[in-house]
């Protein structure tokens, strides 16, 4: 019999394509492995690794926002047996696949959507148009930890969003291995930032940075926190959500959405 140990994984933060410790160097213990406890500054760190994502990936065409979701699916699928694992339920991976492939269709029927041509009185075009918010902070559901991260997660990047996200705090390894997935298939680096450890320490001060643009609260619902989440959001007029992780919705994509009005002279 070989006496040698087997090699543990060490489970670091995502931010910006890249698979950082915490700057503080802290850990904490869960699921019978070490993980990376995130501070304030690698919560900072995601934001400006979101805002600098903004443009490439809501510069794409929705079509290929499309494709690059599906990739994703491809690979969380391939992965399956991992994920049931870390999870105890392969059902639950299932659904999260399937909720990928999706909102990886809505991508380019958004627009069509929730976008119209509005009448006029004058010689003018006047079109609404879906944009996106921005950077989205979403604080993800303690359970199930695969299915609620990709529930809240998949509508905001649809729509060309990017992300930060506070893992489950009691089951962060499904959201770790899913960024594994995220940084080996199609998506671009900071459009979705995955930050581990106790959301007591990173959830205020996401809820109160300047440079993130809605807030989804679906993990933080039923705490007594929520109110203190909503007072820090309202600083800088935050969108902020209340998401479920039951069902799947273009309203879900929507919520993280801005619809802008444009003008336009007929005949010019």
């Amino acid at each position: 019999m070989s006496d040698r140990l087997p090699v543990k994984k060490t489970y670091k933060l995502f931010l910006g394509g890249a698979f950082p410790r915490s700057e503080s160097g802290r850990t904490y213990e869960v699921q019978g492995a070490n993980v990376a406890r995130g501070s304030r500054k690698d919560v900072r760190d995601a934001v400006r690794a979101a805002r600098a994502a903004v443009g490439k990936w809501s510069g794409m065409t929705a079509y290929n926002r499309g494709q690059v979701l599906y990739r994703v699916a491809e690979m969380l699928e391939a992965r399956t047996h991992d994920f049931a694992e870390l999870t105890g339920d392969e059902d639950e991976v299932n659904r999260a696949v399937d909720r990928v492939v999706w909102y990886a269709g809505w991508a380019d029927k958004l627009a069509q959507v929730l976008g119209t041509s509005n009448p006029v009185a004058g010689p003018y075009f006047n079109f609404t148009i879906p944009e996106p918010t921005g950077v989205v902070g979403v604080v993800a559901p303690e359970r199930p930890a695969l299915l609620g991260l990709v529930s809240r997660v998949a509508p905001a990047v649809v729509g060309g969003n990017t992300v930060v996200v506070l893992a489950s705090e009691s089951e962060p390894l499904a959201a770790i291995e899913l960024a594994e997935v995220l940084a080996t298939s199609d998506v671009p680096g900071g459009v979705v930032n995955v930050i581990t450890g106790y959301k007591s320490e990173t959830a205020p001060v996401l809820a109160g940075h300047m440079d993130v643009n809605a807030l989804d609260l679906a993990g933080a619902d039923g705490s007594a926190d929520v109110a203190e989440l909503e007072r820090l959001a309202a600083e800088n007029v935050k969108r902020v959500v209340h998401g479920s992780v039951n069902g799947q919705s273009p309203w879900d994509a929507a919520s993280f959405l801005e619809l802008k009005t444009v003008w336009h002279p007929i005949g010019v």
